[in-house]
């Protein structure tokens, strides 16, 4: 298949009428879920799984793939409903989400200083679980609540509200000419790779917001247009041999250069000489990695059948619920890096953290599937019988009776 064809929207799409609704694509919620379980294996050091993720065998890691989603998710969500429902209801949804996006952030921060506050009345705690400031007084809380200060592990959240914010300027920008689009995106990520000191600023950080937001803007773009452009496909962007083979040949040079041999007591196999590339900026072999991991799984018709069965459906779950299972996740991370430092992290505990970390998360995010579902099934109802009544000559003079 010509990848041109199979990427590119129809031309002037944005005098086309909104194409059909797609179905849900199993693999991007199932990639999601691995995304998370591997973020929620990562944020605990003393976790040995953590060595068998995409931050040990890959430039990238579960963030940049979090992200390049989370573009993909909002064009299905938030670009059908500005087509659908216009601009304002489009708007007011994207605001809403902002707004639960920052609720769960302050949560995540006040669980996050008073657990750390409270087992520091019992047990040492190194100063790295949380930043000074907030560990030694509450002076700046303030700037953490308006987003000026954004301490370690709770700084991806507020790159996403980052984001959501400008989607509209994004969706816009791809309806017009998407080509033009994509090369302003990729002009400012270039820009911030060559000089990296344009950024947000951090009052935690003299270096700006971890997630530069004007280089990730290029990944949550390129998500974004994916899904406008395989909205007839079902996500689905087209197979082509030589393209998947490139991608392996990548991803295995990746792993073999990101591989932490000395963990395991075995001698580098790096090929090149190259530090870690830089995770702020996005660099290039970093962004390079993640886009040939979302070419070969939308690409894969075996990643959508293993997506679909129980084994794609327990990772699927949950990046359904993407933002409670990210959330609880992260509490869980601090309270089980609060008892491995505490107690050890010999064999027994790392099975015990691993068994009850996931386990809570998939019975949390099954329960959240079952509520939505059933939801789902009673808005269906409803309108099956709005439109009963409406066929049944008198029915509403009856009903009003």
């Amino acid at each position: 298949m010509n990848m041109t064809m199979a990427l590119s929207p129809p031309p002037d799409t944005a005098a086309v009428s909104p194409a059909p609704r797609p179905t849900r694509d199993h693999r991007v919620d199932a990639l999601r879920g691995v995304a998370l379980t591997m973020m929620f294996a990562d944020h605990i050091p003393q976790n040995l799984l953590n060595r068998l993720t995409l931050r040990n065998l890959g430039f990238c890691d579960a963030a940049e793939v979090f992200v390049l989603l989370a573009g993909f998710a909002s064009m299905l969500a938030y670009g059908r409903a500005f087509e659908r429902q216009g601009v304002a209801t489009g708007v007011s949804m994207l605001m809403r989400r902002v707004i639960r996006l920052y609720l769960f952030q302050m949560g995540m921060l006040l669980t996050t200083v008073t657990a750390i506050r409270l087992w520091r009345r019992y047990h040492p705690v190194p100063v790295d679980f949380l930043e000074p400031e907030l560990a030694h007084g509450v002076h700046s809380f303030w700037r953490v609540l308006s987003l000026q200060a954004l301490p370690g592990n709770l700084n991806i959240l507020p790159l996403y509200m980052v984001l959501l914010i400008l989607f509209p300027v994004i969706y816009l920008a791809l309806r017009i000419n998407w080509r033009v689009a994509l090369a302003l995106s990729a002009a400012v990520w270039l820009l911030i790779n060559i000089d990296p000191r344009l950024n947000l600023p951090n009052w935690f950080d003299p270096d700006g917001w971890y997630f530069d937001p004007f280089a990730w803007q290029f990944l949550f773009t390129i998500g974004a247009w994916t899904a406008m452009a395989t909205r007839t496909t079902g996500g689905d962007i087209g197979h082509s041999r030589w393209l998947v083979a490139v991608c392996w040949l990548y991803l295995g040079f990746s792993a073999i250069q990101s591989f932490p041999w000395s963990q395991w007591g075995l001698p580098n196999l790096a090929l090149l000489p190259i530090a870690p590339p830089q995770k702020t900026p996005l660099s290039p072999l970093r962004l390079i990695d993640v886009l040939a991991i979302f070419y070969l799984v939308l690409s894969s018709r075996l990643a959508s059948t293993v997506s679909a069965m129980r084994v794609g459906q327990v990772f699927a779950v949950f990046g359904r619920h993407s933002l409670e299972v990210f959330s609880v996740g992260t509490v869980l991370d601090l309270l089980f890096r609060l008892v491995m430092t505490t107690y050890g992290s010999g064999w027994p505990m790392q099975i015990a953290v691993n068994v009850l970390g996931f386990g809570t998360l998939y019975l949390m995010a099954t329960a959240l599937d079952r509520r939505k579902q059933a939801r789902k099934e009673v808005e269906r109802r409803r309108a099956d019988d709005r439109g009963k009544a409406e066929r049944v000559p008198g029915s509403a003079a009856v009903s009003n009776t």
